[in-house]
């Protein structure tokens, strides 16, 4: 099996970009694999070439779309209901119900810097920000994630100082029906905003490979907006749970500010997955599913790698891998592309 055939069953047909024709010492100043990134139009010099995967664009484009689309849908179904939530709470006086419409305020604005980070993250590289916009999804999800952190604090506080106080009325019927329709709306939410994407990735030799499910292919944004709706569910099938009560036995009114403070918990809770994804990109750490090792090893073993250093693997977004590296070829090796 010649060079070019096991580099490309390394890349398998993901993008690649080669920097630094080899000096006399056969030191190339670098290797470049990047999955899924557009980089900005150069000029082409004399034998040296860029290729781009047309097929990973377009479906990378579908795949923001989709987000888009889904985002969009949520955020109107969430700012509706946010009104008619407000309006229930007020009627029942019930904290829980109230405490829920500030969640969906929330999840409403953390639909909106999704959307920006979404657009932001299509504008192409520029000079000076070279490698994209792509890390502007994370950073949206990292807000997103911090303003639910922020409110949940809130809620807790309001919750326990009604415990402390017990003075407040509960109004049953109210509080039922609200509590109903706000299980069926994120219900909704959560299926419009989950995702069952079907993933691609061709290989050298027309291989073809599929993922399903909510995994590595996920966009961020709609990830962090579907564990913010899966929170709000939470929290509003234990409001429900608490009107259920409340409604047949109106002196047991301390389960609401009980729900509000125990399922605002769970809430911080279902955050921790969706910050540590998003704290491993920012901290530049070697993306989950990638093996450190077998990346070397299998760079090594390429007929005509003699050595290579300063090996780099890191992630512009989650589903975005990207590395670098510096190897030294032997003599009559040919590692490169030079068609």
């Amino acid at each position: 099996m010649d060079g070019e055939v096991e580099k490309q069953l390394l890349l398998s047909g993901e993008k690649c970009s080669y920097s630094g024709i080899p000096g006399k010492d056969l030191h190339s100043q670098v290797f470049t694999y990047i999955s899924d990134l557009n980089g900005i139009e150069l000029g082409h010099q004399e034998n040296q070439h860029c290729h781009s995967n047309r097929e990973q664009d377009d479906w990378n484009s579908k795949e923001k779309k989709r987000a888009r689309r889904k985002l969009y849908v949520a955020s109107v179904v969430c700012l509706l209901f946010m009104i008619g939530e407000v309006i229930g709470g007020y009627l029942a006086h019930s904290l829980a119900i109230m405490t829920d419409a500030a969640h969906l305020l929330t999840d409403f604005a953390s639909m909106m810097i999704s959307l920006f980070a979404l657009w932001v993250s299509s504008r192409p590289a520029t000079k000076t920000m070279n490698f994209g916009w792509h890390r502007a999804e994370i950073l949206g999800a990292l807000l997103s994630v911090l303003s639910i952190w922020v409110v949940t604090g809130v809620l807790v506080y309001l919750a326990v100082e009604r415990i402390i106080s017990g003075d407040y009325e509960i109004e049953g019927d109210a509080m039922l029906i609200t509590s109903a329709c706000a299980v069926a709306v994120n219900i909704i939410m959560g299926v419009t905003l989950h995702q069952t994407g079907h993933g691609h990735s061709h290989g050298a030799g027309n291989s073809h490979s599929h993922s399903h499910g909510v995994g590595d292919h996920s966009n961020p944004s709609v990830r962090a907006a579907f564990i913010h709706v899966v929170g709000d569910l939470l929290q509003s099938i234990g409001v429900l749970i608490a009107a259920f009560v409340i409604y047949y036995k109106p002196d047991y009114k301390i389960i609401d500010p009980i729900c509000t403070f125990l399922f605002s918990v769970l809430v911080l809770i279902t955050t921790l997955t969706i910050l540590r994804d998003v704290l491993l990109v920012l901290m530049e750490g070697t993306p989950k599913g990638v093996d450190f090792n077998l990346v070397k090893d299998t760079l090594l073993s390429i007929n005509g790698v003699k050595a290579l250093h300063s090996l780099h693997i890191w992630a512009l977004t989650v589903s975005q891998p990207v590395l670098s590296v510096h190897i030294a070829i032997s003599m009559g090796s040919l590692v490169w592309d030079q068609k």
